[in-house]
């Protein structure tokens, strides 16, 4: 199995121009203010918890409870799908390690709700085609198209994309 990161995951279904930017070592988050106010949301954030579980050296849990539940946190809902799939590829990465019957919750800090997550076999497909995907786009020689979405103007990779 091939081992991604989270990150991976997420940026497959945000922009796959920023995923293989990233993927090739070129790194904007450092200059970006979202990226910042985030991390200090995410240290606020369940303070009680032992957070940033790192497993084999790549895959980041933000902490987990009762040993089968992992818990990511986000600021918003504004890349819903992408953090959907980031927690799947969580529970299907430790379903491949032999740890069955994991779940996940999504805690969306600026509506202060969270949505529970569970791996179907549709979702298990679904992973499976997008690590085959994200393989493929990280052996391109020049990234895939850019293509500008609203969500574009708060990315951290705005300026190389677009000025």
């Amino acid at each position: 199995m091939d081992l991604l990161t989270g990150t991976e995951i997420n940026y497959y279904f945000v922009c796959k121009h920023k995923l293989w930017l990233f993927t090739h070592g070129i790194n904007m988050e450092h200059n970006s203010d979202y990226v910042d106010i985030g991390k200090v949301l995410h240290e606020k954030s369940f303070q009680r918890e032992d957070k940033e579980i790192l497993l084999d050296g790549r895959v980041k849990i933000d902490f987990v409870k009762n040993q089968l539940e992992i818990h990511e946190t986000k600021k918003s809902k504004a890349i819903e799908e992408a953090t959907k799939y980031q927690v799947l590829y969580y529970i299907y990465y430790l379903k491949k390690k032999g740890v069955d019957k994991v779940t996940g919750v999504i805690h969306y800090i600026d509506n202060h709700s969270k949505e529970e997550i569970t791996l179907s076999e549709q979702d298990e497909n679904k992973i499976k085609e997008v690590i085959e995907e994200i393989n493929k786009i990280k052996l391109m020689d020049k990234p895939p198209a850019k293509v500008k979405s609203k969500i574009c103007a708060k990315c951290s990779y705005y300026e190389l994309c677009f000025s």
